[in-house]
């Protein structure tokens, strides 16, 4: 039980260093993309530009097909374009 255990933890450990921790999670899920992009920058993307694990938590974000809010500094639109690019410029499995 003890090894996942420190897998669990290992795993959730940038969360714990994200720059959003104690911030309201409203912040972080617009009602839209757009409202995501008010301005110049949400106040949501502006946080994540200043923290310290913005590249593990866009890329669980990815990998986890996570299409709501904003993780890592990119809005769900975003994320479902990074997703299209990478299966365009993967091989094929056969």
């Amino acid at each position: 039980m003890t090894g996942s255990l420190h897998a669990t933890r290992a795993h959730t450990d940038w969360r714990d260093r994200a720059a959003c921790v104690g911030e309201d999670p409203e912040l972080f899920f617009p009602l839209s993309d757009s409202a995501a992009f008010a301005g110049e920058e949400s106040p949501a993307r502006a946080l994540c530009r200043r923290c310290p694990v913005v590249i593990a938590c866009r890329d669980w974000a990815i990998d986890h097909g996570e299409d709501h809010g904003i993780w890592g500094a990119t809005t769900a639109a975003q994320r479902r374009a990074i997703r299209r690019a990478v299966r365009e410029t993967s091989p094929p499995t056969a």
